[in-house]
């Protein structure tokens, strides 16, 4: 029996762009759902690579086709955020450790947060991927960012040392483009690092499918009035190198 493949989501094309390129000659195309799973070989290893699209239903509907469809054997998804934590600064990496979704509010049924007869609000993604990822993170970051990406480019975003995080990711169905909306939810969930659009509907169901899930983001704005023309740019020249450089090293080292 061939090897469970390993799912690898993002939300824009060009976070997977790098990786499609890499996968072998034999890769196939299958199309469910609107969207094109590619399936084959990527470092060696057996892969379904997908673009989920934008906000977390698209992105739960990609991942249970990946569980359901494709037996994946684990799921890494890859995109940008905008950071919101004192010190995560554009250029950063952050892995996250658990999501909370940031817009579900219940209440009084069930508390703020807590997603709805499943009992938790922070939904936990795995250990052992992440520890993988973490590394992963820091020598593509020490070793090849400075290759990748030219110094014009890295001093046009503000890029020195750019640093690794790990902790908690916020996930909501609204772009956080406003700092008053960031420091809101920067007040009500004060360990958060950053926030995006897609990762807590992921590790929620992975969770209750009992799949192993990893969730990497790297930061490309702080979430504030500049947001949308810096989220804009840095997906055109930097995301694409960031997530294949990161994603490349996790496959070829990642074993279950």
């Amino acid at each position: 029996m061939s090897r469970a493949p390993l799912g690898i989501v993002a939300a824009l094309h060009d976070e997977i762009a790098g990786l499609l390129q890499h996968m072998g000659p034999g890769a196939a195309c299958r199309r469910v759902g609107m969207r094109d799973y590619y399936v084959g070989d990527l470092y060696g290893q057996p892969c379904v690579i997908v673009l989920a699209r934008i906000g977390k239903v698209a992105a739960a509907a990609t991942a249970v086709t990946l569980i359901r469809e494709f037996d994946v054997r684990a799921l890494l998804f890859t995109g940008l955020a905008g950071g919101i934590a004192p010190g995560v600064r554009v250029g950063d990496v952050v892995i996250a450790e658990a999501l909370v979704h940031h817009d579900l509010d219940a209440r009084p049924l069930f508390p703020q947060y807590e997603v709805p007869l499943l009992g938790v609000s922070r939904l936990p993604t795995d250990p052992r991927m992440n520890g993988v990822l973490a590394q992963c993170a820091a020598d593509y970051l020490a070793l090849a960012l400075a290759r990748d990406v030219d110094a014009t480019t890295r001093d046009l975003f503000a890029i020195g040392a750019p640093m690794l995080h790990r902790g908690l990711v916020a996930s909501g169905d609204r772009f956080v483009g406003d700092a008053g909306i960031a420091g809101a939810v920067s007040a009500a969930l004060p360990e958060t690092l950053c926030v995006e659009m897609e990762g807590a509907a992921v590790a929620q169901v992975c969770h209750e499918y009992e799949i192993p899930c990893a969730v990497l983001r790297t930061v490309s704005d702080r979430a504030d009035a500049a947001a949308p023309v810096d989220f804009a740019a840095f997906l055109t020249h930097i995301a694409s190198h960031y997530s294949s450089g990161i994603v490349s090293r996790f496959v070829e080292a990642y074993t279950d």
